[in-house]
């Protein structure tokens, strides 16, 4: 029950209060019995919505609480009362008269009165009493909005004051996110341009690596197949130059590359020697380019591409930082101090180490952020270093930079030690000639570059496999269609139908059908679906890796 919707009784005489209780609990309204004239004024305090009196309980009764409180009512408020008075034949008394003005608002009802009288009564005094509570509720909105103005305009100068003041470094952190928006604007034009290079770069390698396949397959088959020593010889020395050729492309696909890192035993000291030819094409001759190796090799769990992209990246800000020529230092190393962020235990280290013009030291926590750079606008992108950072971060490991103004950067890529793995001795010799002419399995080899193609086609045939050939995946499709074969071989890029989308519709076909992706693209998307794709060959693969994938393949189906 809610003390302001409440109805208060004063009715002492004989058992007026229960029966006017019991009739308004009919109608539903909650009610209140007062003993006394003092009892009602304490119950006023309280709260209520209306009182219905009875006319003889205030005759002779001490109203002097009641009187006071109907008088001190606030500004709002105006009780309604309702008083039961007895049915006259003349003029009121003067007593009676005196207590009708004292309580001001009153209902007057003449008894007998009926039930729907005195609910009607009652309705009307309670709609009166609920208007004053929104007045009250008004008013009180109204103070309050009036000591919040009178409080504004008090402190009004200081709060003037401490708003131009916060306009002004508004003010001032607008112009500076302008600013910073705008480098980092150019930055993400100079990235789009670097991933465009990088897309178009991993175009490029395909094709290049398709003709790589066709000459290296060719100059294999040579090699196979004459006995004159001087075409060997010049077939060999063509055979090392698409070697390298082979490996400048995978160097240059390295750019584009988004895939996950493919983690396996690597020699730190091995790959700082392999990056030899492609660190002096790439920081000049005015770099003084030096390698301190260490006499314990270390070896790591990386992935070789990207680790050597992240060298390379590092080679390439040292180059930077010494515009006047200097020295650069590439050094391997096994830490045994652990660096924090990593477990205790022994870490295989690469330092590239230049004697540049440093980096101030409030810098140094924001080189390895994405598109933060010290270079000058255009000169850099501003994600060598965090790609760096990620590498190491991926292969369980951590970045480290140390930089003196003026005095050269050291950065250090610590990465866990593992061991050395062990020789593979079933690929220690080339695959000979006979080596699967008795298993007669045959083949369909799906690749639309003719040279590759036909590459593929006579060196299966000449290790005695039977082979299906198409040049697309339709064709594929209708050759699975009327034979299935043993295994496919398929080009990961092809026009129409991918290699990807070939194999998914033939294992629709051919369920158990074993496939073999080959691919001159970096490894994003080609290794989507493990499960549909076991076995993925590089281009440009020589015939002994192809047949020694197909071994393996007939080897775990045994």
């Amino acid at each position: 029950m809610i003390v302001e919707n409440r109805i208060l009784l004063l009715a002492l005489r004989g058992r007026d209060a229960p029966v006017i209780e019991a009739l308004l609990s009919k109608q539903h309204y909650a009610s209140t019995i007062c003993a006394s004239a003092d009892a009602l004024s304490s119950e006023l305090i309280i709260g209520a919505a209306t009182a219905i009196i009875t006319e003889e309980s205030l005759a002779g009764a001490d109203r002097g609480d009641l009187d006071i409180w109907v008088q001190q009512q606030p500004p709002w408020s105006d009780f309604p009362f309702i008083l039961l008075a007895t049915r006259r034949a003349g003029h009121r008394s003067r007593e009676a008269m005196l207590v009708l003005e004292r309580l001001g608002n009153v209902i007057v009802l003449e008894r007998p009165i009926h039930s729907e009288t005195l609910g009607s009564a009652v309705r009307s005094a309670m709609r009166v009493r609920r208007r004053q509570y929104e007045a009250r509720e008004r008013l009180a909105a109204l103070q309050s909005a009036e000591e919040r103005l009178t409080q504004l305009n008090g402190n009004l100068e200081a709060r003037i004051a401490d708003r131009t003041s916060e306009l002004s470094r508004t003010n001032n952190m607008l112009m500076e996110e302008v600013a910073e928006r705008e480098r980092a604007q150019t930055a993400l034009v100079q990235s789009q341009k670097m991933e465009a290079v990088g897309q178009l770069t991993g175009g490029i390698a395909h094709d290049f690596n398709n003709l790589l396949t066709v000459v290296s397959g060719n100059l294999e088959m040579i090699e196979r197949r004459s006995d004159d020593d001087r075409i060997l010889r010049h077939a060999r020395f063509a055979s090392q130059a698409t070697d390298r050729a082979a490996k400048l492309t995978h160097q240059l696909l390295a750019f584009s590359r988004t895939q996950q890192l493919a983690l396996a035993p690597l020699s730190m000291n091995a790959l700082v020697d392999g990056m030899a030819d492609l660190l002096a094409r790439t920081i000049g001759p005015r770099i003084d380019q030096r390698r301190s190796l260490a006499s314990t090799q270390p070896w790591v769990m990386a992935d070789a591409h990207q680790l050597e992209l992240a060298v390379l990246n590092l080679a390439i800000n040292a180059r930077d930082a010494m515009p006047d020529g200097g020295i650069l230092t590439i050094e391997t190393d096994v830490g045994h101090h652990t660096p924090d962020g990593l477990a205790a235990g022994d870490y295989g280290v690469v330092r590239v180490r230049d004697n540049g013009t440093g980096i101030p030291r409030h810098l140094l926590t924001k080189v390895f952020d994405p598109f933060y750079t010290t270079k000058a606008l255009g000169k850099g992108t501003g994600l060598g270093l965090s790609q760096v950072f990620g590498i190491a971060r991926q292969s369980g490991g951590v970045a480290q930079i140390e930089s003196v103004e003026g005095n050269g950067t050291t950065v250090s890529i610590w990465l866990p030690l593992t061991h050395a793995p062990a020789v593979d001795a079933t690929h220690a010799d080339p695959v000979s000639r006979s080596s699967y002419s008795d298993k007669k399995l045959c083949v369909l080899v799906v690749d639309d570059d003719e040279g590759v193609r036909r590459f593929v086609v006579e060196g299966l045939e000449m290790f005695g496999y039977q082979v299906m050939q198409a040049a697309s995946g339709k064709d594929a499709m209708a050759q699975i269609d009327a034979h299935i074969p043993d295994m496919m071989i398929v080009d990961f890029a092809m026009p129409g139908m991918s290699g990807i989308e070939v194999a998914e519709a033939a294992q629709a076909m051919a369920p158990q059908l074993p496939i073999v992706m080959v691919t001159g693209y970096a490894e994003e998307g080609v290794s989507a679906d493990t499960s549909l794709v076991r076995h993925i060959l590089r281009k440009p693969f020589k015939m002994d890796d192809l047949i020694a994938t197909l071994g393996q393949i007939t080897a775990d189906a045994a």
